[in-house]
């Protein structure tokens, strides 16, 4: 059978960091088996979804390169939702209650004083056909709960925490259906899931007992559940959940210069044995990954850590990846010289400015100037080509004797204004004879060119 994974974002919010890891870990499941990798918009949700969250899902999914191979959306699939429905209510595996929450809430207060787990007593499950009449012509709807069968123990092999078993007489009688007619999030996944022939389900540990509860809704409509594995959730660098993991969103990355293959490195090896790789494109990682290296533990995000792959990942880019955010002229020459200095690709504007000019020339004694004089004069004797800034060096060390920071730092300061910086072998070239000369003799302070 074909992988069939899926990513159910629910459009009430952007996707998030942790969001995306769970996109990210179905993408290259899908991808490793030459699957599919489908989007279903969780929308069911009508006071709180918006297209605009719809949309910038998809944007979010497009920047990092987890184009989805099919797409459904929860609120126009209402009419499978109440043919499934119609099935269980036929079958006795939903039933009506009426409880307000502030009924719920003492019913479970009372179970724990009595040293009883707070699970739903199933009151409901007494009344009559005359009891419901009454409660229809009181004008008061049900919600809808599913009726957990207690013979069948609830049991499976997760694919990151191993043998999974539940009681579920320990387990409340799950509500999959509100009063006012819309549904919640349980039943309807599970019916989308079978109906979109999914094969397997990777998501994080806080669904673990929602798995619990679907295997028994899979059983009741005749279906065979996918495959599940339940990753660790993502802390922040501190080891514990943050309101700012929580909300860390793609567009706030992309603010900062962040790459997506740097995501899309950081969060495929998160909370594996695998290390991070900055060199593996996700072709690579998909080709790799394996839900057997996955811990239990936590797995720590680290933007700081974000920032050095990010970096790393940087210094890879071919200059046409990049192209459309460079100043204009930067070309591959000069983007390839430059950016092993980058942190995001907006840096590459102030060494673009260093290349073109002008610069400040540096503030230097009397011993450095007739350095710097000296380096004017051969400079302007040489012939300027690739290999202009070895010759140069290499003629001032014979001339001076200078050798290593005395030879090179007064250099590189007259050149391009900065202490530090992209290799002068490279630069060197870029900025041109006549600006070079310039600069030099602008450090001695001579007023015109040899």
């Amino acid at each position: 059978m074909a992988t069939v994974t899926r990513f159910a974002p629910s459009p009430t919010g952007v996707l998030h960091i942790g969001n995306v890891r769970s996109a990210l870990h179905n993408w290259l499941l899908a991808k490793r088996d030459g699957g599919r990798f489908l989007l279903r918009i969780d929308d069911t949700d009508r006071e709180r979804s918006r297209e605009e969250h719809v949309a910038a899902i998809r944007a979010d999914l497009a920047w990092l390169g987890l184009e989805p191979d099919g797409e459904a959306r929860q609120s126009q699939r209402f009419a499978l939702y109440e043919r499934e429905f119609a099935k269980l209510v036929a079958a006795g595996r939903v039933y009506r209650c009426y409880e307000s929450a502030e009924e719920l809430d003492l019913k479970r207060k009372v179970r724990l004083g009595r040293g009883l787990p707070p699970i739903y007593d199933r009151a409901a499950l007494a009344l009559g056909a005359a009891d419901h009449a009454a409660r229809a012509a009181a004008g008061e709807p049900p919600h809808w709960r599913f009726l957990l069968d207690h013979a069948q123990p609830i049991a499976w092999i997760d694919g990151i925490r191993g043998a999974q078993h539940f009681d579920p007489a320990q387990m409340s009688d799950p509500v999959v259906r509100r009063a006012d007619g819309s549904w919640l999030y349980m039943l309807p996944s599970v019916i989308d899931d079978i109906a979109m022939g999914v094969t397997q389900v990777l998501r994080g540990e806080d669904h673990v007992t929602n798995t619990a509860l679907q295997l028994q809704m899979f059983a009741a409509l005749g279906a065979a559940p996918p495959a599940f594995a339940h990753a660790a959730l993502l802390v922040g660098a501190e080891g514990k959940l943050s309101k700012r993991l929580g909300s860390l969103g793609m567009a706030e990355l992309r603010e900062q210069g962040i790459e997506p293959e740097a995501v899309i490195a950081l969060l495929a090896r998160l909370g594996t044995s695998d290390p991070v790789d900055p060199a593996l494109d996700a072709d690579a990682l998909a080709k790799a990954f394996t839900l057997a290296h996955f811990g239990r533990a936590p797995a720590r995000f680290d933007e700081a850590e974000l920032a050095r792959v990010n970096a790393a990942v940087l210094h890879r880019l071919a200059h046409a990846r990049v192209a459309a955010r460079l100043p204009a002229g930067l070309g591959e020459a000069a983007w390839d010289a430059i950016r092993p200095n980058l942190a995001t690709v907006a840096e590459a504007a102030d060494w673009w400015q260093v290349i073109t000019g002008p610069i400040a020339a540096p503030a230097v004694d009397a011993e450095t100037r007739a350095y710097l004089e000296a380096a004017a004069a051969a400079a302007a004797s040489l012939a300027w080509d690739a290999q202009v800034w070895p010759k140069l060096t290499g003629a001032l060390k014979a001339a001076t004797g200078r050798k290593g920071k005395a030879l090179f730092l007064p250099l590189r300061q007259a050149l391009t204004g900065r202490d530090h910086g992209p290799d002068m072998a490279a630069l060197l070239p870029l900025i041109g004879r006549e600006a070079a000369l310039r600069r030099l003799h602008d450090a001695t302070g001579l007023s015109r060119l040899p």
